[in-house]
C-alpha cells in the first residue's frame, strides 16, 4: 500500500501541469524578491514601505495587472507546495534510507511553506489583507502565553537564525546549483552563479536578524520586538551603517530574485 501510494506520488509529481506550475511559482517568488528589494531601497533612502512579503503583494496588487499576476502567484505557490508534498511522500516510506527520510521531511517542511505563502497570496488576490509584522508579533504574543513561552520564542529565534545561516552556506558553497539541472560551465552560467552566491547569502543574513530580533523579544517578554523581515530591516536602518546595510540587502534580493527567475527555467523538478 505505501509502495502504491509512493509509486503514485513519483507520477504525479512528474506530470507537466504540476511542473509548469511549479516553475511558475519559482518565477513569481523572484518578482516578488525584485518587489522586497525596491522597498529595502526605499527605507534605505528614507521613503518608507513595508519591506515583507506582504509590502510586496501590496504593491503588486495596486500595479496594472497586479491582480493577474497575484492569480498567477497563487497557482504557482499552490503548484509548488503539492510538487514538495508528493516529493516528501516518495521520499519519505519504511522502505526508504535515512537520507532519504531526511529529505522527504525537508520537502514536507518546504511544501508546509509555499502553502503559507499561497494562502497569503490568496488573501491578497481576493481583496483581502494581511500584516506580516502583526501576525509575527500576534504569533510571539501566543507562544509567550504558554508554559516555557519565553524559551519557546528563543528556540524559535535561534531555528530563524539557523535557517539564515544555512541560507548563507548554501551560497558560499553553491550548494543550489545542485537544485539545477546544468552547471556553471554550460547553461546555466556565471550570471546565475553569481547571482545565487549573493542571493543566498543576503537572504540568509536578513533571516538571521529576523531570528535575533525574535530572540530578543524572548529576553525582553516583548512579543512587539518580533516584526519579521520588514521590523529587521527597519531595524538595521537605525543604525550607524545602516543605510550601506539596506543597499547591500537590497542588491542580495535582487540577485536573489534573478536567481529564482533562473531556478524557473532550470530547476530540477
Amino acid at each position: 500500500m505505501t509502495h502504491t501510494a509512493s509509486s503514485a506520488a513519483r507520477e504525479a509529481s512528474a506530470h507537466p501541469a504540476l511542473e509548469t506550475l511549479a516553475r511558475a511559482g519559482y518565477a513569481v517568488n523572484g518578482f516578488l524578491h525584485l518587489v522586497i528589494a525596491w522597498i529595502t531601497l526605499r527605507i534605505a533612502i528614507g521613503w518608507g514601505g513595508s519591506a515583507d512579503q506582504s509590502g510586496a503583494l501590496e504593491a503588486v496588487r495596486d500595479a496594472p495587472l497586479g491582480g493577474v499576476l497575484l492569480w498567477v502567484g497563487v497557482a504557482g505557490y499552490a503548484g509548488l507546495a503539492l510538487w514538495r508534498v508528493l516529493d516528501a511522500v516518495v521520499g519519505y516510506h519504511p522502505g526508504a534510507s535515512a537520507e532519504g527520510q531526511a529529505e522527504g521531511a525537508k520537502d514536507l517542511g518546504k511544501g508546509l511553506v509555499y502553502t503559507a505563502l499561497a494562502w497569503t497570496t490568496w488573501q491578497f488576490a481576493s481583496g483581502g489583507s494581511t500584516d506580516s509584522g502583526e501576525s509575527t508579533a500576534d504569533f510571539t504574543k501566543t507562544l509567550m502565553g504558554m508554559p516555557w513561552g519565553q524559551a519557546l520564542v528563543f528556540v524559535v529565534g535561534l531555528a530563524v537564525v539557523g535557517v539564515g545561516g544555512y541560507h548563507v552556506w548554501k551560497g558560499a558553497t553553491q550548494r543550489f546549483l545542485e537544485d539545477l539541472a546544468g552547471n556553471a560551465g554550460g547553461d546555466l552560467g556565471k550570471v546565475v552563479v553569481l547571482a545565487g552566491t549573493v542571493g543566498y547569502a543576503a537572504k540568509g543574513a536578513a533571516l538571521g536578524v529576523v531570528g535575533l530580533l525574535f530572540c530578543y523579544a524572548a529576553w525582553t517578554t516583548d512579543p512587539e520586538e518580533a516584526t519579521g523581515l520588514d521590523g529587521a530591516l527597519k531595524a538595521l536602518s537605525g543604525t550607524a551603517a545602516g543605510t550601506v546595510l539596506l543597499l547591500v540587502i537590497a542588491a542580495g534580493f535582487v540577485a536573489y530574485g534573478l536567481y529564482s527567475f533562473a531556478r524557473a527555467r532550470y530547476a530540477r523538478l
